[in-house]
């Protein structure tokens, strides 16, 4: 069996995993700093780095233990060294750099970005070795991401779709502090715009083309969430400002929002799923975890194409995605020295390692 450790500080969860051959996750601990953040309304890089300095050597101990492996037992570590916050990614990799040398094990660098689409095969690896899984089209959605990204059986990928200004967790976060509902904003949208009416406002759906305007063909799968937060902006300025909302009002504005934000992650989804004849739907990321896009996207997929919904466990931030795409480098071979370097942006990719 191979044991891999996982680590990963992209952002604001310290979190360590032990997996097994790619798939059997063993442990998987997140530390959240939910709580030192909701005071700032969003993630403070710097604060993020030093209460991952606190907890990285904790949560790392904790996930061995609950393993029930020891140190030696593990074959390499996996570390996300890539996008993220730059002060919070450092922590976790130059921990990886110091554990890898000291033990005496392979350093494998890991893309977070392609370990969330990893992560929704992490109970079902299986999906990954059948020819008519492919060509798979994954929804990226999160904090930082939105994109859809088209994966062949050859193991070639390309983001046919990404957004040109916000990701649509940063929409429904800062959506959330437009409406004073508190922070993290996507989970405190979900629960409330289940009392309120989805169709009561109307929101805009930017590069749909259902705003009378021909939509360009580099647009065609592009997402923009820019405009939906102008509109709630405007929305509660003419209805009197947040004090003037009654829950009635704020409930349905809730719901009316949430529900232009799905459906624009439904419709481009649909869209390039027909357009490239995708075999495989797979929804992944943070935003994955809300209700509406869960049950809307699988409602509106013909019933032909298969839905790969990611476990809500593995859906934010974890390290067991980490992990597991880490040990299809292992097995290959393919290993970074101590030198290895974060980076903040989402570079070009052009294949997937764990379709082999």
């Amino acid at each position: 069996m191979d044991v891999i450790l996982g680590i990963e500080t992209s952002c604001d969860e310290t979190a360590a995993s032990i997996v097994l051959n790619g798939h059997k996750v063993c442990s998987n601990v997140v530390a959240s700093q939910i709580s030192q953040h909701a005071v700032y309304g969003g993630v403070v890089p710097e604060l993020a780095a030093r209460e991952h300095l606190k907890a990285i050597t904790p949560v790392t101990k904790e996930a061995i233990e609950k393993a029930d492996v020891n140190v030696s037992d593990i074959k390499a570590i996996a570390v996300t060294n890539g996008p993220g916050l730059m002060p919070a990614l450092l922590v976790g990799l130059n921990f990886a750099r110091g554990f890898a040398a000291s033990n005496k094990i392979p350093l494998i660098g890991v893309n977070h970005f392609i370990a969330h689409i990893y992560s929704a095969f992490l109970n079902n690896t299986d999906l990954l070795k059948v020819p008519e899984t492919y060509p798979i089209l994954a929804l990226v959605v999160s904090g930082g991401h939105t994109a859809l990204v088209l994966i062949n059986k050859d193991n070639s990928a390309d983001i046919i779709g990404t957004t040109i200004d916000d990701a649509a967790g940063e929409a429904l976060d800062k959506g959330a502090k437009l409406l004073n509902l508190g922070y993290p904003g996507g989970p405190i949208i979900d629960k409330i715009a289940r009392s309120g009416d989805p169709n009561k406002y109307k929101f805009p759906r930017s590069l749909t083309g259902g705003a009378g305007k021909p939509l360009s063909k580099q647009n065609r799968f592009n997402f923009s969430f820019s405009g939906l937060k102008t509109s709630l902006l405007y929305h509660i300025e003419k209805l009197g400002g947040i004090d003037s909302f009654r829950d009635d009002i704020m409930h349905d504005t809730v719901a009316s929002y949430q529900n232009a934000a799905v459906d624009v992650l439904c419709i481009k989804t649909l869209n390039a799923a027909k357009y490239f004849n995708a075999k495989s739907v797979v929804l992944c990321g943070g935003v994955a975890q809300n209700s509406l896009l869960r049950d809307e996207l699988e409602s509106r997929l013909p019933k032909h194409i298969k839905f790969i919904l990611t476990a809500k466990e593995f859906c934010g931030d974890n390290a067991a995605m980490i992990a597991g795409l880490g040990w299809h480098y292992y097995k290959n071979d393919k290993f970074d020295d101590l030198g290895l370097d974060a980076y903040s942006r989402l570079p070009k990719f052009t294949t997937v390692p764990f379709v082999h």
